[in-house]
């Protein structure tokens, strides 16, 4: 990876498309006019649906770039063509399924280079907090995912698949150095799990981590995100974070830490046990070997 500046997204979106996207593209815009060359958005930037309500903001497979919760990013990234923009999670259409993909989404140059589908989906059962169960409405993906950037090798990953481990050593065996965790994380289980699961993935990964997050109260309730977007460095330290509003993170992000915790303390070539799905690595042109 490359020394590089970084922002992170904050927002508490509602069930109403049109005023979570402008809101989310202006501070895309502000992050990237303001040197940003990787900005990350959280999960349902685009959509947090009313209680049982369906999403509407949903794009087709073989045009992503024309979804209205895309289309706009898609302009700020030509008017930016060497920044990096990681749509947090968006749904995807599946033909013949009632069901449909949630997505992240990677752009740069104006173009869709890559699309991560969410493996794991959220299912919560808590006493006197709001029963979740993704798996209603989303199938899961089943293919990690790398990609090989300018910036350094960055891994994929949304919300929920953060408490699965496996995951992101399938993604350091296929060389990440950066882990992006966009997120809609419940307030309940934020406030108990978000941080601390968020810094051991990166001490065990050995890799920076960017965690861009919902907050607040969506819509008309009761559905409640916990906040608290942040940047972490590989050796565990928060770097920068939010707690709760609208806003951007920002950190300038080296190789240095990285390549410390790596040669300092090598756990990363002393792994015994375990054995990872491949991950699968898209390289853009320009992208350098690891």
């Amino acid at each position: 990876m490359r020394t590089c500046e970084v922002a992170l997204v904050q927002l508490c979106a509602g069930p109403e498309p049109e005023a979570n996207l402008r809101r989310a593209s202006e501070w895309c815009a502000r992050a990237l006019s303001e040197g940003a060359e990787l900005v990350v958005l959280p999960e349902g930037y685009a959509e947090i649906p009313d209680r049982d309500r369906p999403t509407t903001c949903i794009y087709e497979p073989e045009h992503p770039e024309r979804g209205a919760a895309i289309a706009p990013f898609v302009e700020l990234s030509q008017r930016h063509p060497r920044a990096l923009i990681v749509l947090g999670g968006v749904p995807e259409r599946i033909p013949g399924d009632a069901r449909h993909h949630n997505v992240c989404v990677v752009l740069t140059g104006g173009a869709v280079v890559a699309r991560y589908r969410k493996i794991h989906l959220f299912e919560l059962g808590l006493p006197e907090q709001l029963a979740l169960s993704e798996s209603r409405r989303v199938a899961p993906g089943t293919e990690p995912m790398v990609v090989a950037t300018q910036l350094g090798r960055i891994g994929l990953s949304i919300c929920y698949d953060l408490r699965f481990p496996e995951l992101y050593r399938s993604l350091v065996a296929a060389g990440a150095e950066l882990l992006v965790v966009p997120a809609a994380f419940t307030h309940a289980t934020g406030l108990a799990h978000w941080e601390v699961l968020l810094r051991a993935r990166a001490i065990e990964s050995q890799c920076w981590l960017l965690a861009a997050a919902q907050w607040g109260v969506h819509g008309s309730g009761p559905r409640r995100s916990f906040g608290h977007s942040m940047i972490i460095d590989p050796w565990g330290r928060v770097v920068a974070h939010l707690d709760e509003g609208d806003g951007l993170v920002r950190a300038r992000i080296d190789p240095g830490p990285l390549e410390r915790a790596r040669s300092g303390l090598p756990a990363l070539t002393h792994r015994v046990l375990g054995k990872e799905t491949p991950a699968t690595i898209v390289t853009l042109s320009g992208a350098s070997e690891p």
